[in-house]
């Protein structure tokens, strides 16, 4: 299995309406994209604000296998999140890892 998880840092032009949107696109990724064994996403509660540097929403996917998180990047409903984020996202940070048993 592997573990992908993503942090977003959005702009000033994002709404809470928007991120609200955003993250049910999010979530809506288990249903339609194959390989996805495991989804959580969220807003950012975390009380230490000085720490988060502006990451306020946050995505973990675990997949089955390199082959299913391989093909998720290209994937049309992915795709189209991305575009989504156009105009509003700041900075992205994305972490891979295969999860040792």
């Amino acid at each position: 299995m592997y573990e992908h998880l993503v942090f977003f840092k959005f702009n000033n032009s994002l709404t809470s309406e928007k991120e609200k949107e955003l993250l049910g696109k999010l979530k809506a990724f288990k249903d339609v994209i194959p390989g996805i064994v495991e989804l959580t996403a969220g807003i950012n509660v975390t009380e230490e604000k000085e720490r988060i540097n502006g990451y306020t929403l946050g995505l973990r996917v675990t997949f089955k296998n390199k082959e299913s998180l391989d093909e998720y990047g290209p994937h049309p409903v992915h795709q189209e999140f991305v575009q989504s984020l156009e105009g509003v996202i700041e900075d992205v940070i994305v972490v891979d890892y295969p999860v040792e048993k």
